[in-house]
């Protein structure tokens, strides 16, 4: 999944984003509420983590500007305050989760991938086709019973090929949804990804290359 962390205090974003991408997800950051706003309008998140207090436009403008502009990530709003009255003014503004300075990592990654998975069409919390098993809760994936040692971006793209169900995935989305913005878009990342998953999953091959198109699973 991708995910904006938009925080002004550089040190919690910076640890926030390394233990996002730890858990496998790309993360993009942004310190303040314009740069929220200009990374939002140009890639496509499926959550943002959204600090309340923000310098330039605040994160209540920045949240209703979200929901204004029919943005299909998810919001979940951070605040130094968890009293009742200020969990319902968030909610009120569009944020679809809340929750209050200081939290526990374990329990942001699971309010993260619950929202996740509310912003895309319902799919099995394991998934499978054929000799295939997929845990993203879990960071699991075996072929055969057998555990796949898959790098993080082996294992989004194996997730977002599975979740296609044998529908043909572009290079385009697999880079815009398992990387962040650093990526080279003109970068052979994408295509080496795949190579090495390929070899990973062993014989024979299920990855299939459809030519100008992307990639399916058989």
């Amino acid at each position: 999944m991708r995910v904006l962390v938009v925080e002004d205090h550089e040190e919690l974003a910076d640890t926030v984003a390394a233990g996002l991408r730890r858990e496998g997800m790309a993360v993009d950051l942004a310190l303040d509420g314009p740069a929220a706003l200009e990374r939002a309008q140009v890639n496509g998140y499926d959550v943002v983590v959204l600090d309340r207090d923000l310098p330039g436009i605040h994160g209540d403008q920045v949240c209703r500007t979200l929901a204004a502009g029919g943005s299909r990530a998810r919001v979940l709003m951070l605040t130094a305050s968890g009293t009742v009255a200020d969990r319902v003014a968030g909610l009120g503004l569009g944020a679809d989760d809340y929750l209050s300075k200081p939290f526990a990592f374990a329990e942001l990654v699971a309010r993260i991938r619950a929202l996740a998975r509310r912003s895309q069409p319902a799919l099995p919390p394991v998934l499978v086709q054929g000799e295939l098993r997929l845990d993203p809760a879990r960071r699991q994936a075996t072929r055969r019973g057998t555990g796949l040692a898959l790098s993080p971006k082996e294992f989004a793209v194996l997730e977002l090929l599975l979740a296609a169900q044998g529908a043909v995935v572009s290079t385009e989305e697999l880079l815009e949804r398992g990387w962040d913005e650093a990526a080279d878009p003109f970068s052979q990342t994408v295509k080496v990804t795949v190579s090495r998953l390929r070899r990973k999953l062993g014989e024979p091959p299920l990855i299939e290359t459809v030519d100008r198109a992307g990639y399916r699973l058989r």
